[in-house]
């Protein structure tokens, strides 16, 4: 013991024991220093799991796809609540099950079922599988998914894990669908499309066409592809949409529209409005433009054949009085028109003898002729009109227009002479012709003072002998004012009443007992006294003053019946074709036998112009509507003229007169005769009333009752005289010419 003592006691003992202590205390502060370490290393990777971990889960909550994590043994390792909501999992069951019994009810692209195990396995190609599970909207709803299965090695313990990225693809798939539905039927819409619709590039080169398009401008589907646009375009209209184009492109406008013409593969030309609308990339870029062409060729030639009616003469096409008063002007508007401007009047001389003798027809035949002279006479150097019937006008702008006038006039009436075919016959026709040259008097009264100066040239023509050129001077202004001034004066007398009616005796020619009046006109000139028709129905006509003068006459006749003391003596009133056409004398004549309570018969329409009613007009309308009413119509000049069975197959005729060159002749004519006899028979065939005028001496009175015409008027039996005279002399009474039944229309005049 106490050697033990003192080795312990020994100072080697003690240094050696010392040092031992200390190296034990170092290796215990090393182990201490280093176990702190490891904890330290240990906590930082666990604060950079945890930090991973809430990165991962970041990700994965902001990620539109859904992540599996497979384990090597295939147990779901891992699985992102996007997954679980693709798949219609929870996260808490799937977590640690087996990949082939996870509850995933899945088909493939063609609807057939898919095991679990085969819809996350990896494809071959390495390409995502496409597999559709179920959807929210029902039974028929399929969500289409794209997994896609790959192997990675875990650093951590050298396994292979198998990581599953799942995508819904439904949205996209839906749009896609809608894309291809909405080109499809963009494409059917284009294909089908009764107008040209095209695709256009930047470069403004057809990229795609439809039917309509290729037939518009007579090409095909194919042959247009790849075709510059501007290539189709009318040389004129190659940059009709240049500036429209650029302003499109710069996005100035978002569309625009062009009329302009194209020229089709036969060469032909097709007028069409070309709408443009431009298609952008979604960042505003331009892409391409998108095209409408609808023809409008016919619309256009419509519109300009409308134009050119309105602006010239149906029959002749030459220019109307619009388009010529509109040149006229523009002429007289020229620095020189002093000196190189003149007027024509042309007026075809016995007109109204060839429409009254061959017809209407033949009457536009002779106008087509004339058109065709005036304008070869012509020859370039002027503007031929037709101001209305057969009133023709020159308007000639030439820097020598005194010469070209009479050159021009005398071509006319040499292309006068040929002679105009109608019907087997020749006919010669003729025209008077007034020359006017501007001066400083005309030029400030405008077109139509000087037109004003042509007529009268022109009437001085027809004064002087017809078919004759007239030139215009000073003096002839003097008698075109004093016809002016009498037109004026004649449409005051209109007015104020000063028009009255004379009335010449009809009577029955078996019994000698009269049974109507025939309404004769005169003018109660204040200072001229009482002037005869001749002196003023021709400016009735030219100054547009029938209508107005034919309602005031019957007004007269109406309050002349109404006076008389017999219900059947009748008046009729001579009709000129100008009267009618608008219903207004077919008013007036019922208003007033309304107003003075007399039967229809009473007032007999006489038509002294039947040659100018064609059927199927308003004027036979008005006619029609009138015999209808009760109110007879009587033919007058029966027998001259076109053929008068066609006036009683096309008119509502109730009477017949025959003219009076016929009854001049007899009973000593035997021609004359004959032709009075066979009307009269044809007339009493027809059921109609025959009145023969122009009766004057008792021979032919007695002679044309024994043909059998009924009734007479004419100086045998009394001139035409004023109302009061007439009803002081005449005792009204004897037969009536009118049946006072008007059970039917046709009864009316029939003879009894």
């Amino acid at each position: 013991m106490g050697g033990v003592l003192e080795l312990f006691a020994q100072p080697a003992f003690v240094a050696g024991v010392g040092a031992l202590l200390v190296l034990l205390a170092l290796c215990a502060f090393y182990f201490f220093w280093r176990s702190g370490r490891e904890r330290a290393a240990r906590d930082r990777a666990l604060a950079r799991e945890r930090r991973l971990r809430h990165q991962f889960d970041a990700v994965m909550t902001s990620s539109r796809d859904g992540v599996l994590l497979v384990t090597e043994d295939g147990e779901v390792a891992l699985i992102s609540d996007i997954a679980t909501t693709i798949l219609g999992l929870n996260a808490a069951e799937a977590t640690g099950m087996a990949l082939t019994r996870i509850p995933v009810r899945a088909v493939d692209s063609n609807l057939r079922p898919l095991l679990p195990g085969d819809a996350f396995a990896p494809t071959e190609d390495g390409r995502p599988r496409v597999i559709g599970v179920p959807g929210r909207r029902g039974a028929e709803d399929i969500r289409w998914l794209h997994v896609r299965s790959r192997k990675v090695q875990d650093p951590g313990d050298g396994q292979q894990v198998r990581i599953i990225t799942v995508m819904d693809t439904t949205g996209l798939r839906e749009a896609a669908e809608a894309l291809s539905r909405s080109d499809a039927q963009f494409r059917r819409a284009m294909e089908n499309a009764p107008t040209g619709m095209a695709l256009v590039d930047l470069e403004w080169r057809l990229m795609e066409v439809n039917r309509a398009f290729a037939e518009m401008m007579g090409s095909t589907v194919a042959a247009l592809r790849g075709t510059p646009f501007s290539a189709l375009s009318h040389p004129q209209d190659l940059h009709a949409e240049r500036d429209q184009l650029q302003r499109l492109y710069d996005g100035h406008q978002n569309r625009f529209s062009v009329e302009k013409r194209y020229v089709k593969a036969d060469g032909n030309v097709v007028w069409a409005v070309l709408e443009v609308a431009m298609v952008r990339y979604a960042g505003g870029a331009p892409d391409h433009y998108v095209v409408h062409v609808r023809d409008t060729t016919e619309v256009r030639m419509r519109s300009e054949l409308m134009q050119h009616r309105a602006m010239h003469d149906p029959l002749t096409g030459l220019a109307n009085r619009n388009l010529f008063n509109d040149v006229l002007e523009e002429l007289l508007a020229k620095p020189d028109a002093d000196t190189r401007v003149g007027v024509i009047a042309v007026d075809l001389d016995g007109f109204k003898g060839l429409n009254d003798r061959f017809g209407h027809a033949a009457g536009d035949s002779a106008l087509v002729h004339v058109a065709g002279v005036l304008r070869a006479a012509t020859g370039g150097r002027g503007t031929v009109a037709r101001l209305g019937g057969d009133e023709f006008v020159i308007a000639v702008h030439d820097p020598d227009c005194s010469k070209a006038l009479v050159e021009i006039a005398a071509a006319i009436h040499e292309g006068m002479r040929k002679p105009l075919a109608v019907k087997r016959h020749q006919l010669q026709l003729a025209a008077s012709l007034g020359i006017a040259m501007a001066d400083e008097e005309t030029i400030a009264g405008g077109g139509a003072s000087l037109l004003t100066a042509a007529d009268a040239a022109m009437y001085r023509a027809k004064a002087a002998g017809k078919s004759r050129t007239e030139v215009f001077e000073p003096s002839m202004r003097i008698a075109d004012d004093h016809h002016s001034a009498l037109a004026a004066e004649l449409a005051r007398a209109i007015e104020h009443g000063d028009l009255v009616l004379h009335y010449q005796p009809i009577l029955e020619l078996a019994t000698r007992t009269v049974v109507g009046y025939e309404a004769l006109v005169r003018w109660q000139h204040p200072t001229r006294g009482l002037l005869l028709p001749g002196a003023f129905l021709p400016l009735i006509s030219d100054k547009g003053l029938a209508a107005t003068a034919g309602a005031a006459l019957v007004e007269q006749a109406a309050q002349f019946l109404a006076r008389t003391p017999s219900d059947t003596t009748w008046v009729s009133l001579n009709v000129s074709a100008d009267q009618l056409g608008d219903s207004a004398f077919a008013d007036g004549v019922l208003a007033s036998i309304g107003r003075y309570q007399l039967g229809p018969q009473r007032v007999v329409v006489e038509l002294t112009e039947a040659s100018l009613v064609a059927p199927n007009t308003r004027i036979r309308h008005e006619l029609t509507e009138l015999r209808n009413a009760g109110v007879p119509i009587l033919l007058d000049d029966f027998g001259t003229g076109v053929s008068p069975l066609s006036y009683l197959r096309d008119l509502p005729v109730s009477g017949v007169k025959l003219d009076m060159s016929f009854v001049a002749g007899i009973p000593e004519d035997p021609a004359g005769a004959r032709v009075s006899r066979a009307l009269g028979a044809l007339a009493r065939e027809l059921g109609l009333a025959t009145i023969a005028e122009g009766i004057e001496t008792e021979a032919q009175a007695e002679f044309l009752a024994d043909c059998g015409w009924r009734y007479g008027q004419g100086w045998l039996f009394g001139v035409a005289q004023p109302a009061a005279t007439v009803l002081a002399q005449h005792p009204f009474t004897g037969s009536s010419l009118i049946d006072p039944r008007p059970a039917e229309p046709d009864a009316i005049f029939r003879e009894r």
